[in-house]
């Protein structure tokens, strides 16, 4: 389900009257970066889920590209909570999007306009496996990720996921659920769209920034639930073989929120069900979204009212 209302540049429009021109700069050189952020129903009504952050990266993807914004971070805070209000109130995903707008043509972005839009629709599950499997399975692409040698991979960028969609779309048609990626140096990175993260020996590992992973808000809310309830963690680096030898695979983003993995490579991890840490980090998770966690709760739901 869709949303009634996209605001763009200051001002709300039609769905079917979201309109750019076929010359956007964006559309020709991917210039643009982005954000997903949720908004969920909690004990105390609707909440948008570490919206603060999910803005500030924002801003600061859009630095490594040069963009300058018109409008501050608290400004691009109202406009989330002013559009799912005025779409009604619901579990919204929020797509914002900043890009190079039309105007000059040619690789040099600099001379034009940046635009800014919002627009929400319902996205329940992303990573939906096409015979009900509560995990997904997954493989190792054969394409590599790419690193900051050259692109900038703090930036959410538009531009990076043209390397995400030829993996995810490799791994459906080889009948998979989903890609993971491995960088240059032969690291695991991440999925297509998600961060990544093993379980051995009842620890929580998860590859650092530096191989090439997004700097993943529902990743840091992993780890910060990790430090709060006594779960062992490790950041380091993760090599292929020994995803093989975990106990337990899941990946996290906003879309995908917390989604096991059950089977890499055509290889059952364990016994092939969602493990037990899995599960209780997804406990957790969806305490603190729903109101239920607390200082953690309060810290990061803004309300919409």
């Amino acid at each position: 389900m869709n949303g009634k209302k996209i605001w763009i540049d200051g001002r709300f429009y039609d769905w079917d009257e979201a309109k750019i021109h076929v010359l956007t700069h964006a559309l020709h050189y991917g210039t643009g970066v982005f954000e997903g952020i949720r908004c969920y129903k909690t004990t105390k009504g609707y909440a948008v889920f570490r919206l603060k952050e999910h803005i500030r990266r924002l801003i600061e993807s859009g630095k490594m590209y040069y963009m300058t914004f018109r409008q501050s971070d608290e400004e691009l805070e109202r406009v989330v909570l002013e559009t799912i209000k005025i779409n009604g109130f619901n579990e919204w995903y929020v797509r914002p999007i900043a890009y190079y707008g039309y105007g000059k043509m040619g690789v040099n972005p600099l001379p034009n306009k940046v635009s800014v839009s919002v627009a929400l629709w319902k996205w329940d599950e992303y990573l939906k496996s096409n015979s009900g499997r509560v995990g997904a399975r997954v493989m190792i692409s054969s394409w590599l990720r790419i690193d900051n040698r050259c692109m900038p991979m703090r930036a959410k960028a538009t531009a990076n996921y043209a390397n995400s969609a030829l993996a995810r779309v490799e791994a459906i048609k080889s009948g998979y659920d989903e890609a993971i990626m491995l960088n240059t140096q032969g690291k695991v990175v991440e999925g297509s769209a998600e961060n990544i993260f093993i379980v051995r020996d009842k620890t929580v590992v998860t590859p650092p920034i530096s191989a090439g992973a997004l700097d993943g808000i529902t990743r840091s809310t992993i780890l910060t639930i990790c430090k709060e309830h006594g779960i062992a963690f490790e950041i380091r680096d993760i090599t292929r073989d020994e995803m093989y030898e975990a106990d337990e695979a899941f990946l996290s983003g906003t879309a995908a929120q917390i989604k096991p993995i059950i089977e890499i490579d055509s290889r059952a991890l364990a016994d092939g069900t969602v493990g037990k840490t899995t599960k209780k980090l997804q406990e957790h998770y969806e305490k603190i979204v729903r109101g239920k966690a607390g200082v953690l709760s309060k810290n990061w739901l803004t309300y919409v009212q």
